[in-house]
């Protein structure tokens, strides 16, 4: 849950810290004084927008720090953990977001660095908020079919249902691709084909260029290398084919020195032990002049093999040229004959390939097909279910003969969409499956179900994108949940059961409401005020976020109920609501 929330020069916002309790919290205060900042504040801190706009007249920079209590395991500080992040000891991962007014944006997490992006990915895990804007968005068909699946739990269902189909649209297109260019790819597998014969008639082995232009460098110096070496061996050992000659050698010399020192070294264990450095010396000697030796006698010389050398090097370059990319080089050459045979076998046009790949479409087809419908049954399921749920709230939200249902119906086939074979009937299909989804209202026995849309007054309207958020809350996981102002256009008993559910909903997670309902206030644990403080004459307006103690709740009521928090009947009032609503979460 979140524990504090501290937010700097964001609009009305200067500088405040809220700390956050479990249970349900309220923020109230007049019109225009910034509750919604606090709203706003919460959607930078994971990872929502930066406006630029938002910051505060002569701040430069809005900033908001927060304070998360995850329990030890949780999914969240594993991801924070992969991301750098460092955990306080008790327990606590701060979050930070800024934006400086010319627009740039800044996250971090833990005291990192991190994208804004993560910020979301870690708000997905923690925080969920309802606003006015989700209502609207729920009267959205797609988002009804979203709902829904969330309510149901179908994510999995769905997520196998898109991968079948993408497996399945990929092979339709390509058997489509290559029926329609049957000419065109048999062009390019003939040129393919007559690269990788070119390719394998010349054999090249990995590293091979490389290779031969060592021997080809070597056999054109053979003579000057040979020259070398017997030179440099007759330095060290002397002539093999005149040994009559008398002439200083390196071995001859070390073993004079060896000798000498051999002499007199027993009296000096500092001379012993230069005598056995020469003897090491004298081994090396006489092995480098025996490698000089051998290389001498191993040196090919043969015209006949450099021009063979030469010969294939020529074949090889010209298989660089024709088939090289931009180094240049032999690996290149391999590359592409690699490409080109995986290339080959999706080119393939015969009667028998085009053949398996219909096969394997239908296949893919039928599966699809098959789970398509296990999907579309598992959300009639759970329209059944829904729509209970979602009319069981509206009978405690001052509207008890209205009847919620969920609509599963299968979408007809178009001229330019997707259609599949379903139990026998041609169905559109896309990656969400075979379904439309449509939340239907009929407010009265007396009333046609409607689309929620077409069906509900304004306040009818808003008491059911209520009742669908409170039955979509209890399903979601998060450990925290903000409500904007989801209440507008509700007053009387309603409020009341607003009020009440939302306190329901606070037993198992942390809730915060933003409302202008006295009712919903008063089932509060913490209530939080904004208002405007005095500016002093300051050309911009700020406002102050505090919580109320009893007193301070009993004075907001009554400023909310009756437009004066001094009238004595509306602290009558106040008190009373305050004593119904503990009565009401007592029992």
């Amino acid at each position: 849950m979140l524990s504090e929330i501290r937010i700097r020069g964001l609009g009305v916002i200067e500088d405040v810290t809220l700390e956050l309790s479990p249970g349900l919290t309220v923020v109230t205060g007049e019109t225009g004084a910034g509750k919604t900042m606090v709203v706003t504040g919460l959607h930078l801190l994971f990872g929502g927008r930066a406006d630029p706009a938002r910051v505060r007249a002569g701040s430069g920079r809005a900033v908001v720090d927060g304070r998360l209590r995850l329990p030890a395991g949780s999914p969240v500080l594993a991801r924070a953990a992969e991301a750098g992040a460092e955990v306080d000891e008790d327990g606590e991962l701060l979050i930070s977001r800024a934006i400086a007014v010319e627009g740039r944006s800044r996250a971090f997490l833990g005291g990192s660095a991190v994208p804004a992006g993560l910020l979301g990915e870690i708000g997905e895990g923690v925080l969920a908020v309802h606003g006015q804007s989700d209502q609207h968005r729920l009267l959205r068909p797609a988002e009804q079919r979203a709902q829904l699946d969330r309510y149901g739990t179908l994510a999995a269902a769905v997520e196998r249902h898109r991968a079948a189909y993408g497996s399945w649209r990929t092979l339709a297109d390509d058997l489509t691709d290559r029926t329609a260019r049957t000419r065109e790819l048999a062009r390019e597998a003939d040129a393919l084909r007559a690269g990788l014969a070119e390719i394998a008639a010349a054999g090249p082995q990995p590293g091979e260029d490389t290779a031969l232009g060592v021997e080809a460098e070597k056999l054109a110096h053979a003579d000057a290398l040979r020259l070398a070496a017997q030179t440099a061996h007759d330095a060290l050992a002397g002539d093999p084919a005149d040994p009559g000659v008398d002439a200083a050698d390196a071995t001859a010399l070390l073993g004079a020195a060896r000798r000498a020192l051999s002499h007199e070294s027993a009296a000096d264990p500092e001379l012993e032990a230069l005598e056995k450095r020469l003897d090491e010396v004298s081994y090396l000697v006489a092995d480098v002049a025996t490698e000089l030796a051998s290389y001498g006698e191993r040196l090919d010389a043969d015209p006949g093999r450099l021009a063979a050398v030469e010969d294939r090097r020529a074949v090889l370059k010209s298989l660089v040229r024709k088939y090289g990319a931009t180094e240049g080089t032999l690996e290149e050459v391999l590359a592409w004959a690699a490409d080109a045979e995986r290339r080959l076998a999706d080119l393939d046009v015969s009667d028998d390939a085009l053949a398996e790949l219909a096969r394997r479409r239908d296949e893919a087809g039928a599966e699809v097909a098959r789970l398509a419908g296990e999907l579309s049954a598992a959300r009639r399921e759970a329209a059944d279910r829904f729509g209970t749920a979602v009319t069981a709230e509206l009978t405690g939200l001052a509207m008890p003969r209205a009847v919620v249902s969920v609509e599963v119906r299968r979408r007809p086939p178009t001229g330019d969409g997707v259609a599949i074979e379903l139990a026998g009937e041609q169905v559109a299909i896309g990656p969400e499956g075979v379904d439309e989804v449509e939340v239907l209202l009929r407010p009265h026995s007396g009333a046609p179900p409607l689309p929620i849309q077409r069906g509900a007054s304004g306040g009818e309207l808003s008491r059911v994108m209520l009742a669908v958020e409170v039955v979509l809350a209890g399903t979601d996981p998060v450990p925290t949940m903000v409500f904007d102002e989801v209440d507008a256009g509700v007053g009387g008993r309603a409020a009341v059961e607003i009020g009440r559910r939302l306190a329901r909903l606070a037993a198992d997670h942390q809730v915060l409401v933003v409302t202008h309902l006295p009712q919903v206030a008063a089932y509060a644990d913490a209530h939080v005020l904004v208002d405007k403080a005095d500016s002093d004459g300051a050309l911009v307006t700020k406002s102050d976020v505090r919580v109320l103690d009893d007193a301070g709740r009993v004075r907001e009521l009554a400023r909310m109920l009756a437009g004066l928090d001094d009238s004595e009947l509306g602290r009558a009032h106040a008190e009373e609501l305050l004593a119904t609503a503990a009565a009401d979460r007592a029992r």
